[in-house]
């Protein structure tokens, strides 16, 4: 590993570390730096080897911390993570670093999913019941797309993505559907979900994404040779040995995995699949293995901060964190868009 490449992961490290004290204090109930330290020292059991700093915090502090700040914050860098990483393994197997997870339809199919179960299943399941339709719609959508795209054996990455657009609009156009027919308290819990958040995270529920993303995180790094090998073109990855068909395959389940997880637990939180690979790998290269690790931290410094800024720049109200990130984003894709398009003197 590069000096660069471990200075730049060992910042995006402390900034994660930084952010979550950061989010720890900040909120109606304020908490000091130290109490939130030593609290996190004290659940870890290092206190008992004399490692100590400042005076526990009391009993109502510790709720908050442990019951509804820290949730947020590692359902927040689980999702952030698992989008990052989702992003470089889009932007690799296809070949475009302007791709984004939600290119092959995988979003918009646990969208779909999910309102159409606010519609017309309820909540058979209770607050599960969302989380589950959204990741097997966002999996399944996904599958369809590469079975459609399929032909004689191979697929075209054109092909995909334009398949995947399709599929995208039609799920934009069942989901109007849904709105249309809903009644006002099905509507403010599709608004709610389509927007994205984490005001509901728990502890159980990062229980139940984080070894989707932990799995789908070692998979695409053993996967990260083929991926840099894909950047020379098929041709020349068939050559030196890639199964093209199957490894695309491969990842674009990891794909699907990671971003259904994410959209299942948080709702569609835009451009952090698009944006943060690209910048990362911007500042450490193109090696895959690095930038996937890379894309996982910043994005999850990304939404750390981002819930941490969509519930206090706007405090008591909160602001739906898809929107911020949107907000945020549209403006640094369309300077990257200006950026790449002058270095290439053109797109023709």
């Amino acid at each position: 590993m590069s000096g660069r490449v471990l200075g730049f992961t060992s910042a995006l490290a402390l900034a994660l570390v930084v952010l979550a004290v950061v989010a720890g204090m900040v909120g109606a109930f304020p908490v000091a730096a130290a109490e939130v330290v030593s609290s996190v020292l004290h659940r870890a059991g290092l206190d008992r080897l004399g490692i100590r700093i400042g005076a526990p915090p009391g009993a109502l502090a510790e709720s908050v911390l442990w019951d509804i700040r820290f949730p947020r914050v590692a359902l927040s860098l689980v999702v952030g993570g698992s989008l990052g990483a989702a992003g470089a393994v889009m932007q690799g197997t296809l070949g475009n670093p302007l791709a984004e997870p939600g290119l092959v339809g995988v979003s918009s199919g646990a969208a779909l999913a999910a309102v159409v179960t606010i519609v017309v299943a309820g909540a058979p399941l209770g607050s599960w019941t969302l989380t589950l339709a959204a990741f097997v719609g966002g999996c399944l959508a996904t599958l369809a797309v590469y079975a459609a795209a399929r032909r004689e054996g191979r697929t075209e990455v054109v092909t995909l993505i334009l398949t995947g657009v399709a599929l995208n609009a039609m799920a934009g156009a069942l989901i109007g559907l849904c709105l249309f027919v809903s009644d006002a308290e099905q509507l403010r819990s599709i608004t709610f979900w389509t927007l994205g958040s984490v005001a509901q995270a728990a502890w159980i529920k990062v229980g139940a994404v984080g070894p989707v993303a932990a799995v789908g995180l070692v998979l695409a790094l053993r996967r990260g040779r083929d991926l840099d090998l894909f950047a020379l073109g098929e041709r020349s990855a068939r050559h030196l040995g890639v199964p093209v068909e199957r490894r695309r395959l491969e990842l674009l389940v990891v794909v699907a995995a990671l971003t259904a997880a994410a959209v299942a637990v948080a709702g569609i939180i835009s451009f952090v699949g698009l944006v943060v690979p690209h910048l990362v790998r911007m500042v450490i290269g193109p090696a895959h293995r690095a930038l996937i690790v890379a894309s996982a931290l910043a994005g999850g410094v990304v939404l750390v901060g981002g819930d941490l800024l969509a519930r206090t720049v706007a405090a008591p109200a909160e602001l739906p964190l898809g929107v911020l990130t949107a907000l945020v984003g549209s403006p640094v894709f369309f300077w990257q868009l200006r950026r790449t398009r002058a270095r290439q003197g053109g797109w023709a």
